[in-house]
């Protein structure tokens, strides 16, 4: 028997347990000033939400299952990873400025309620009894095996794009070493890429009722509506939390410290920066096409005139020529 909680969509029961979730890791975290726990809370949300839908849904619809079972693996890999990157690391540098301020830091959190629940909307409403009760078409339409196929793709080239990282970043310690092979040679983020595909090719499963025309009404609206959840995902990680933080950032910092800024330069001219795609075709594509079709907009571009701040590569060329001549008397001497 379905259970009913609040609402036939499991809008406020997902939304409170997600809040609870989250205020039970961020007390943990306030109170021991502990980092660890964070992406973790954030990414293990997604599965206990997918699974008491799940479980609330009372359905063996194999739709209903297998997307579910589709983000809660993305979660689980995807939580897992980060807390064993943590570990690793010691601590996250994005709250070195939060972590002694409460509201700053519980505004992070927060935010990460807000992020997990509207994400997890196409799950959470194809899990819904107001969808469940009608008749669900059979697995295995067009829009079902996209799903599959793109969820498989995007899962795996996270999965190794983040594995590639962690790898690149143990082996090479030094400042002016680029990542530019496995995935990272095809997309300067193919992390992000990957998880933008997966959670696209979930909502192409879970819509799949209301396309075919078996859920109608609101419920049908509702599902269409879901798309909500991968737009979210992909405008946070475009526009705040992802590419705009890393992209000018790491160019102006390579160009103002001279970390093997040539050869970076070099690496953005001939990467695509977010759709994998082929170097040697990318290098020579021209500039309206990088900056529309593959998004690399110009809010990620650096520009050395406009953005950097000349004072420091005076002052390391200054530096750096003082240490050149240095060096010359010392081989003179010699």
């Amino acid at each position: 028997m379905v259970v009913r909680v609040l609402d036939d969509y499991y809008l406020a029961i997902t939304f409170l347990i997600t809040v609870a979730y989250q205020l039970f890791f961020f007390s943990i975290a306030w109170t021991l000033k502990f980092d660890k726990l964070t992406d973790f809370a954030g990414g293990t949300n997604f599965a206990v939400l997918a699974i008491i839908t799940l479980s609330f849904s009372q359905t063996t619809e194999p739709r209903q299952i297998i997307a579910s079972i589709f983000i809660i693996l993305w979660a689980l890999r995807l939580s897992g990873f980060l807390l064993f990157r943590i570990l690793k690391t010691g601590k996250d540098d994005r709250f070195d400025d939060k972590r002694d301020k409460f509201f700053p830091f519980l505004g992070f959190w927060v935010f990460q309620m807000f992020w997990v629940w509207t994400v997890s909307l196409p799950v959470t409403l194809l899990n819904s009894p107001n969808v469940t009760r009608f008749i669900q078409p059979r697995f295995g339409r067009g829009s079902d095996i996209a799903g599959v196929i793109f969820f498989v793709i995007g899962f795996l080239m996270e999965a190794m794009a983040d594995i590639e990282k962690y790898r690149f970043k143990m082996r090479h310690k030094g400042p002016k070493e680029i990542c530019d092979k496995g995935f990272w040679g095809f997309s300067r983020h193919p992390n992000y890429a990957g998880e933008i595909l997966v959670q696209f090719a979930i909502y192409m499963v879970c819509v799949t009722p209301a396309g075919s025309g078996f859920v109608t009404g609101g419920a049908r609206a509702a599902l269409y509506a879901s798309i909500v959840g991968p737009l979210f995902l992909t405008l946070l990680l475009m526009f705040v939390s992802g590419l705009t933080l890393q992209e000018r950032p790491a160019a102006k910092k390579k160009y103002e410290k001279g970390e093997g800024w040539h050869e970076y330069a070099a690496y953005l001219h001939r990467t695509s920066m977010l759709i994998p795609f082929p170097p040697q075709i990318y290098s020579r594509l021209p500039v309206w096409v990088k900056r529309t079709i593959f998004l690399e907009f110009p809010i990620y571009v650096f520009d050395p005139a406009k953005h950097a701040d000349q004072s420091k590569v005076q002052q390391r060329e200054s530096e750096e020529g003082l240490s050149s001549g240095a060096e010359g008397e010392r081989h003179a001497e010699a």
